[in-house]
């Protein structure tokens, strides 16, 4: 077997691949956090290079920030600086704010028209300055020198600049998004998240996929241990080791069906034989005497009669039980040699309710007795049926008695109907009865098998055995004390 054909390669490359894309996925989205960090440090950088250059201007002219800013031609601050500065502050060597772009800290004219400055230590509300050990003692003087930075929003940056009036300071307030950077940071953990998840679940399809033949296997063997041994599993098509395993149980299970088939045949041969032999002794030992106490009782009828009329009506019940009993031996010799002899049918075209009726009479007289109402419906257009008229009598006269039988204490309905079809002749037969119980359904055609005390249980087995050398079907349905249908499908002449 070719090593890219079997389960296990397939489960490594699939795993080697899943393992790739996993890895792959990974250093995508690191990468791409690593530019965008670097893309808004290089923001962060320009934006802060041009405040701190505005810064510079504001204290080498008379100009204010807001009006640098407007000039037209600067180049410093365009869109994306403006949404990147949230303010820029111009401290003098007084630790007064000289500039700014907030109104708020500007300087302010007196009654007299003196500039009137904020202090630094005034401003409490500015965002978080980093601990810079370079600006030395001066980081004391800065309000926001202590403020933790997840406290405001914000971050400032102070630029020490001589000058000829002593050291001023330029700072910077860049802007900062908490939600954004919130958001920067957790965006590789919502990715490796959602890679672990997508790897999961494509273990678990692998998984499912690679153990559901497995588990095929292990339900069919389990029906098969229960008797089921039509059940085949799928996956025999496959090219793999499940494939090949597949392939393999499903010849195992056709083998031990085919077993089981030889086994039945070999008992229903050996049955067959048993009754053929019996029925050789039955019919060369009993017959001849049952013959002669037939004929016998018809000499005693005609010729012993007694003359009292009251002693002569036992004398005439009695024989007349006697041949009873003796036809009744005389049927079941008779169904034994029919069912263990080979069926020497003479096929003819034959009419389906000819056959039916004649079966009928049989039991019409009993039926009366019973106060059963006998019904026979035929559909139109019909066709006749290649079968043995004689034989087929059997058939329907079996059914027919059984019909009887079964409403013998309650009396009942017999209703008989003929319809065909394209192929077949098909003739039901359904009684009102005391029906058959589910569990002996499947047996009824079985030789041997019966539920009445002096029944051979050769009877249906006799009609099936028929049916079939008909080249026919029968089939039954029934419901405990509420009736029985027979269906016999015999081909017409047609087909």
């Amino acid at each position: 077997m070719n090593f890219f054909n079997t389960f296990r390669a397939r489960l490594l490359i699939i795993l080697a691949f899943l393992l790739v894309a996993t890895l792959g996925v990974q250093l995508y989205v690191n990468l791409s956090s690593r530019r965008e960090n670097v893309r808004l440090r290089e923001l962060q950088e320009q934006a802060l290079v041009a405040g701190i250059t505005l810064g510079f201007n504001s204290m080498q002219s008379n100009d204010r920030l807001g009006d640098l800013i407007s000039r037209e031609g600067q180049t410093f601050f365009d869109e994306q600086t403006t949404e990147r500065i949230q303010d820029i502050i111009v401290i003098n060597d007084k630790w007064q704010v000289s500039d700014s772009l907030n109104p708020e800290y500007l300087p302010t004219t007196d009654e007299n028209g003196n500039l009137q400055y904020r202090q630094l230590s005034e401003l409490t509300d500015l965002p978080s300055l980093p601990a810079d050990s370079r600006l030395g003692e001066d980081l004391e003087k800065f309000p926001n020198s202590k403020i933790v930075s997840e406290d405001t929003d914000g971050e400032a940056h102070a630029i020490p600049v001589e000058t000829n009036q002593g050291r001023w300071y330029v700072m910077v307030i860049l802007k900062t998004d908490r939600q954004e950077i919130f958001q920067k940071a957790t965006r590789p953990l919502v990715y490796t998240l959602l890679i672990l998840l997508l790897a999961t679940a494509t273990t678990f399809f692998l998984v499912w996929q690679f153990t559901r033949p497995i588990a095929n296997l292990s339900n069919a063997a389990q029906r098969i241990a229960a008797g089921d041994l039509s059940v085949r599993v799928r996956d025999a098509e496959r090219s793999d080791e499940i494939g090949r395993l597949a392939w393999q149980f499903n010849q195992m299970t056709a083998e031990l069906e085919k077993t089981r088939e030889l086994e039945t045949q070999l008992q229903e041969a050996e049955k067959s034989a048993v009754v053929g032999r019996l029925a050789s002794a039955i019919a060369h030992e009993i017959r001849n005497p049952l013959n002669y106490i037939n004929l016998t009782l018809d000499h005693l009828r005609a010729k012993f009669a007694p003359q009292d009329s009251a002693k002569r009506g036992d004398f005439e019940k009695l024989t007349a039980q006697l041949k009873t009993e003796v036809g009744r031996i005389n049927r079941q010799i008779s169904d034994f040699l029919r069912y263990s002899r080979p069926a020497k049918l003479n096929l003819q075209p034959i009419e389906p309710r000819r056959v039916v009726e004649d079966s009928l009479r049989i039991v019409e007289p009993q039926a009366v007795e019973q106060n059963i109402v006998i019904s026979l419906i035929e559909r139109e257009n019909v066709p006749q049926i290649l079968g043995d008229a004689e034989v087929l009598r059997s058939v329907f006269s079996n059914l027919f008695i059984n019909a009887v039988q079964a409403m013998e204490k309650t009396g009942g309905s017999l209703n008989v109907t003929i319809d065909s079809d394209e192929e077949f002749v098909r003739i039901e037969i359904a009684d009102t009865g005391d029906g058959i119980p589910t569990e002996n359904l499947d047996k009824i055609f079985e030789p041997y098998f019966s539920t009445k005390e002096t029944g051979t249980g050769l009877g249906l087995a006799i009609v099936k055995k028929i049916v079939d050398d008909h080249r026919g079907t029968i089939a039954v349905e029934s419901e405990l004390n509420a009736g029985t249908k027979f269906t016999v499908k015999l081909p017409n002449v047609k087909s």
